[in-house]
């Protein structure tokens, strides 16, 4: 039966537990090694499939920009494709922008998956992912299947085990233009690449043997040297150049540090996060912020990881 609509789809916000930046391409664009795992904040797409070719956006939420992420990513799989449907994208967005958490590139591989399949394309993991480079770094990793390390400019993952973490994550009202941190004159661009285990488990941190990194010189204990989420591994690489560019982010990460013992920026933005406490029942030890507790102006909720992207299962590899 074909389909006319696909609706209440999640597109999942992800966070950094670290994020250096190993070296520079040719053409400017920075080489990354990072671990990116999705969290349950998430905004929630509606796509209504049309006969006559139109792509339209409806904004269930806040105004996005008039050619967003969704538009652009529905305009290119349409154009590669050469179908003659179109779609009306609605958008309910809740995870904020500028922050990097990965909100529009998670909207655009959203909308790519379900395209894929309300316009019977068929279309790979790999053949989607080639195309969503192209919109933008991030846009691969919500194609892929879960938390993964994430290598070069954010094409090459490679699947990792991360148990379900609770995580506090806040924003200040400020945003990053990502440009202006990987263009600041502070920013680390040589930090020692690593090698992985493949998973982020207690067992695996038990046994972990140390590592050669990717230069050979030294090793490194993965992910025997990690600690779950805090400080235990590596940075952010962005994160001093962040804070000089937008002292806010500065103050995100101190306040989470004071009620949580651990912050770090996560992505390009000035989003930060933390891991929290469990209860005794194995949930976070507080499920909300208390009204009036985060500074005027901030966003902020507690969320836990997910070991796999709501809409994996859509994709044949």
């Amino acid at each position: 039966m074909s389909l006319t609509g696909l609706y209440d789809l999640p597109a999942p916000a992800k966070i950094n537990l670290f994020l250096h930046v190993v070296g520079r391409r040719a053409d400017g664009y920075h080489l990354l090694q990072s671990v990116f795992v999705p969290i349950d904040w998430a905004d929630t797409l509606h796509i209504e499939r049309l006969p006559d070719g139109r792509l339209e956006r409806v904004d269930l939420g806040p105004a996005l920009p008039p050619d967003d992420l969704c538009l652009r990513a529905a305009r290119a799989l349409q154009q590669a494709s050469g179908t003659a449907w179109g779609a009306r994208i609605l958008v309910d967005k809740q995870v904020p922008w500028g922050a990097g958490l990965g909100g529009g590139s998670s909207d655009a591989a959203t909308t790519l998956i379900a395209l894929n399949r309300m316009w019977g394309l068929g279309w790979p993991r790999p053949r989607l992912a080639e195309l969503g480079l192209k919109l933008g770094a991030d846009v691969p990793f919500f194609l892929g299947r879960g938390p993964a390390f994430v290598e070069g400019i954010g094409e090459v993952l490679t699947p990792l085990h991360v148990p379900a973490l609770p995580l506090a994550v806040v924003k200040p009202p400020q945003s990053l233009p990502t440009p202006e941190i990987f263009g600041h004159p502070a920013l680390k661009r040589d930090t020692e690449p690593v090698m992985i285990s493949g998973s982020f488990d207690g067992a695996a941190q038990a046994a972990a043997a140390p590592r050669q990194d990717a230069r050979g010189a030294g090793a490194v204990n993965w992910p025997a040297e990690w600690d779950a989420v805090t400080a235990g591994f590596g940075r952010n690489d962005l994160q001093p150049p962040a804070e000089d560019r937008c002292p806010a982010v500065a103050d995100a990460v101190a306040w989470l540090a004071r009620r949580y013992g651990n912050g770090r920026m996560s992505g390009s933005g000035s989003a930060a996060f933390a891991h929290v406490a469990e209860d005794g029942d194995g949930g976070p030890s507080m499920a909300t912020f208390p009204q009036g507790d985060l500074p005027a102006g901030w966003v902020g909720r507690h969320c836990r990881s997910l070991q796999a992207l709501p809409l994996a299962a859509w994709l044949a590899d």
